[in-house]
């Protein structure tokens, strides 16, 4: 059976669209919309109760929350090395990914609601402005650990990478100044402008 992902392009189910692209996966995409209440209709609550994208089926195999489901993906379907072999780089891309949404997603998506994707009168600068500021710790410890390395776990790009840059993608509608965080910057490039990150950014615009 074909895997299917459940999600607009828009939503967080970029990063799994993005995950499947690099797996070399076929899949099946189901554009179910948050914006059009399709996430609360019965047969969608019946695949995640919580009402939300993404959801993937994996041969019967239901999986919701998004780095879950990155996690599952990049360890069930290891084509690509995407998956530490380590038990000490597997916790490790645990934490990069736990890290990512608790310490980064909310003030980015923040800032880029206030700065980008809602209606002119309805954004906050100060509140778009005090979200900025609260990154500046995390990606300074960021900053800090990409130091020696290229990547999150080394040289070789993995679910680590991908996690964390598919929040940080948000920076630059965001307009989150990145010239303090220069390491961070040059990783978060490399990493976007992957061809499997850009195939999946060109179906945002589909």
């Amino acid at each position: 059976m074909t895997l299917k992902i459940y999600g607009v392009a828009r939503s967080r189910a970029a990063r799994v669209l993005w995950m499947a692209k690099e797996l070399g996966l076929d899949y099946e995409h189901v554009k179910v919309d948050f914006a059009t209440g399709e996430t609360r209709t019965p047969a969608h609550l019946a695949l995640n109760p919580n009402g939300h994208v993404p959801v993937i089926d994996d041969d019967g195999f239901i999986l919701w929350e998004s780095m879950a489901i990155n996690l599952y993906l990049a360890k069930r379907y290891n084509t690509a090395g995407l998956y530490p072999s380590r038990r000490e780089d597997e916790a490790q891309a645990w934490q990069w990914s736990f890290w990512g949404m608790t310490e980064v997603e909310r003030p980015v998506l923040t800032a880029m609601m206030n700065r980008a994707i809602f209606p002119e009168n309805q954004r906050d600068p100060a509140t778009a402005d005090a979200a900025e500021k609260s990154l500046a710790a995390p990606l300074k410890a960021l900053d800090g650990v990409l130091g020696p390395t290229l990547y999150l776990l080394g040289d070789h790009f993995t679910v680590a990478d991908l996690n964390v840059a598919s929040i940080l993608a948000w920076a630059r509608p965001a307009q989150i100044d990145m010239s303090p965080f220069p390491k961070v910057a040059a990783w978060l490039k490399n990493c976007v402008e992957r061809p499997a990150a850009r195939a999946a950014r060109q179906m945002q615009r589909e």
